[in-house]
């Protein structure tokens, strides 16, 4: 029985599947031909399910998404993206195993998530929460914003 497709954000085990390239760009895909049948980005679709298509977004760029292992310790350095507590909005985290420099290279990191999505439909904005730890709110970019 095949699995479904789930986009890494950041809060999973790493996926170790030879083939998770070609699957990502496929979904990927899939998304931007949704796009272009409905004539709207994001597409509803994106908009009922924000963490997952913005880490879609993320993974399908190269960005390297963050991993816990099966006992919640973060393993890999790279993107989280989670639900935020204002509807219709998502946050991107920056974060890595302990000693991994995750806080230093955090704001470059984000920039460059930012760049990825304001390119395709998203608002992305960089902010530096608790612990002066920076993340971006994202949200479907409104007309006129990203033209």
């Amino acid at each position: 029985m095949a699995q479904v497709f789930e986009p890494a954000t950041g809060d999973g085990e790493v996926a170790r599947d030879r083939d998770r390239a070609a699957e990502v760009r496929t979904a990927f895909d899939g998304l931007l031909q949704i796009r272009r049948v409905t004539g709207t980005a994001p597409a509803a679709w994106e908009l009922n399910q924000m963490v997952r298509a913005v880490a879609l977004t993320l993974e399908a760029a190269g960005i390297p998404p963050s991993a816990l292992d099966a006992s919640g310790a973060r393993t890999a350095t790279g993107y989280r993206v989670r639900a935020s507590d204002r509807p219709r909005m998502v946050c991107v985290d920056w974060l890595g195993p302990p000693g991994s420099g995750a806080a230093q290279e955090e704001e470059t990191k984000l920039t460059e998530c930012a760049s990825r999505l304001t390119g395709l439909g998203w608002e992305a904005l960089l902010y530096r929460g608790p612990r002066h730890r920076r993340f971006l709110e994202v949200e479907p970019a409104r007309p006129g914003i990203g033209d």
